[in-house]
């Protein structure tokens, strides 16, 4: 008998070998009507696969995780068919699943249009009615060669021939359209369904390499159900909407300009934000008993070799010659200090630099480093969008210095204060990954197991679920990853614990033991808000711009509707500014309605409106972002609620904050 363990733990037994389609219908016929893969001890295979010996087997479907990259991989083949199909001479390249979706690359003399996506789309439906049966057939190497090269298949031929002599070759063949593929596949095309939609077109390189060809990739997003389908098209028009650079720029917040890639131009209105930011989180840290430093910017290329980041990180790092000015004719010459320079990519190494300096005692730790610290990372110019990925960032960065002991009490401190912030940004749906070992580690398998459970201990004892990222830990220890979920339901990375014990040893930081021996310390590198950048960027989309009150940049604007009241909201304005509101005057003559449309524009949460009658009763006329009601409130009433409103959370009495908690 042949025992197979369903996810639920219950045991089924069979008297001979099975196949996952006899495995789903011996559960019942529903469920097989719905299977288009079976998973076997944790990997997914194709349905046909024979089940012959004890395992752990579960039934894969369109609605599961595992069921939807399968759809989305069988999606890019039905469309890379449909291509070739309408449009012969084409050549295929790689086409895989993506996050949300599938793209194919394609080799064509003549440049995709908009208007053939939908020819595509109409011809991977008949492909989808037409209902090929899917099959895995095993070549070699060779014949697979010959084959491709002979049906003018170059690139596909190049990737079999990167394949060692005598491995097997798995081809798919789909109906008469047939690919280079290690699978697993749906069983037939009908199985795909037709809730897909090509998104976009746009160049690659071949195998990603700028010194190769140009392709043309077509990108597509693929669901499990019409709704689904509907629902994601939906998030994203209205991310484009709330596209952070298009808001940025009705709001007068900052710039991009091609002199400085990477590198962000900060308005008036839009510093005023970042400095908001960055006084909360200092406040913050400072109240969690972090101390802050400043470290160098610019260091030698000697002090990244003994980090260990010259090796792995060299290619990153904006790097400049160590030089003093020489004769007119030697020009500069090198110092012989160095000679190389490297801008920061991150403060880690700068830290333990302040660590060493004294000698530090068990009873010194833990010590919490916080530092604002500007850091320059050479990233891909294709890789740079907006304030979600620049070169130059300022990170809430910080790193504790603990020892073993203390890290499960620091991890919890950590969460708690993180899960602090995040409450008062309004984001309330955080998903936390423990990151376990990766395949290729550094240091002992005993040390990595208590790192991942002293973590894990941390998390539950703060009462936080969380789910294991299995071997997604950085090469020297597990991590944990803080993923929140933004108003239209997006997920973004942006708080990160990394227990770190190759650091301290590569550059010797230590601490006097309670014995008087010596040993080297643990370190914690920690974020909150990751770079401030990309966090601005995060919460003006999630919000639409309409930025909580006490981080908007213009608070409030007093107009007027006549010129009879410019007086009194010049010195309302100036009451407003002594009570430490952003107030911006409007006294133009224009019409009322085209100032408030402007000003809701720029997102401008209150609006003060005077007229004749306002000035004369000492009030103002009170409309809100987004509302079409007014509310007539005398001046000093209005002020002291709006200095409550504007209160930073973490400075709001205790009351009012649990109140809003």
């Amino acid at each position: 008998m042949i025992k197979l363990t369903l996810p639920d733990g219950s045991v089924r037994e069979a008297a001979e070998p099975l196949n996952g389609l006899a495995f789903a219908e011996s559960i019942a016929k529903s469920l097989a009507k719905r299977a288009i893969a079976i998973k076997i001890d944790g990997t997914v295979k194709d349905l046909v696969t024979v089940v012959d010996k004890d395992a752990s087997v579960e039934v894969v479907t369109a609605a599961t995780p595992d069921g939807l990259e399968l759809l989305r991989h069988d999606a890019a083949h039905v469309m890379a068919e449909a291509v070739q199909e309408l449009f012969p001479g084409t050549q295929v390249t790689i086409g895989p699943a993506i996050e949300n979706g599938f793209y194919y690359d394609f080799a064509r003399a003549e440049p995709f249009r908009p208007e053939d996506l939908e020819k595509i789309e109409a011809r991977m439906r008949e492909i989808v009615d037409r209902d090929e049966k899917i099959t895995r057939e095993v070549w070699t190497r060779d014949d697979a060669v010959a084959f491709f090269k002979g049906i003018g298949e170059l690139y596909k031929a190049e990737l079999i021939e990167s394949i060692p002599a005598g491995e097997e070759v798995s081809i798919y063949r789909q109906g008469n359209w047939l690919d280079l593929c290690r699978g697993p596949h749906l069983p037939s095309t009908g199985k795909l369904g037709k809730a897909f939609k090509l998104t976009k077109l746009a160049g690659a390189y071949w195998r990603g390499d700028s010194r190769n060809e140009m392709l043309q990739r077509i990108y597509g997003t693929v669901w499990a159900t019409d709704a689904d389908l509907k629902a994601y098209l939906t998030m994203i028009e209205e991310a484009e909407k709330r596209d952070h650079r298009k808001i940025g720029r009705e709001m007068d917040l900052y710039h991009f300009q091609e002199e400085a890639q990477g590198s962000v131009f900060w308005h008036a209105k839009g510093y005023t934000i970042y400095n908001q930011l960055e006084a909360y989180i200092r406040r913050r840290l400072n109240a969690s008993g972090y101390v802050e430093v400043k470290t160098p910017q610019l260091m030698a290329s000697k002090f990244w070799e003994a980090s260990g980041h010259w090796g792995k990180y060299r290619e990153n790092m904006f790097v400049v010659p160590d030089e003093v000015p020489g004769t007119e004719e030697e020009g500069p010459i090198l110092t012989g200090k160095g000679d190389l320079m490297a801008l920061k990519p991150m403060n880690c190494p700068a830290h333990i630099q302040i660590f060493n300096q004294g000698i530090k005692s068990y009873r010194d730790l833990p010590i919490r480093m916080a530092e604002f610290g500007c850091c320059h990372r050479n990233e891909a110019h294709g890789a740079l969008h907006g304030l979600m990925r620049v070169r130059q960032m300022t990170q809430d960065d910080a790193h504790i210095f603990c020892t073993e002991e203390q890290i499960q009490s620091e991890t919890e401190h950590f969460v708690n204060l993180l899960y602090a912030v995040y409450r008062d940004m309004d984001f309330a749906d955080v998903v936390i990954k423990l990151a376990t070992r990766p395949e290729k580690f550094g240091g002992t398998i005993e040390r990595w197991d208590a790192a991942e459970k002293a973590l894990g201990d941390a998390l539950r004892a703060t009462g936080h679920d969380f789910v294991i990222a299995e071997g997604e830990g950085a090469f020297y220890a597990p991590k944990l990853e803080f993923h929140l979920k933004d108003a239209i339901g997006r997920s973004w990375q942006v708080g990160t614990l990394q227990l770190d014990y190759v650091l301290p040893e590569r550059l010797d930081a230590t601490y006097v033991t309670e014995d008087g021996t010596r040993k080297h310390v643990v370190m914690l590198h920690r974020a909150i808000l990751g770079t401030l950048e990309r966090f601005i960027g995060i919460m003006i989309e999630s919000c639409a711009g309409k930025l909580p009150m006490w981080l908007a940049p213009v608070q409030v604007v007093m107009t007027t509707i006549t010129s009879d009241a410019d007086a009194y909201a010049t010195e309302a304005a100036e009451a407003l500014r002594a009570a430490g509101i952003r107030v911006e005057l409007d006294i133009r003559n224009e019409k009322i309605n085209y100032k408030v449309r402007e000003h809701s524009v720029g997102k401008v949460p209150v609006i003060f409106v005077a007229g004749k009658r306002e000035a004369e009763e000492r009030a103002v006329s009170i409309r809100r972002l987004g509302s079409q009601e007014q509310k007539v409130m005398p001046l000093d009433e209005a002020i002291k609620a709006l200095v409550a409103e504007a209160t930073p959370p973490d400075l709001k009495p205790a009351a009012l904050r649990a109140a809003a908690e």
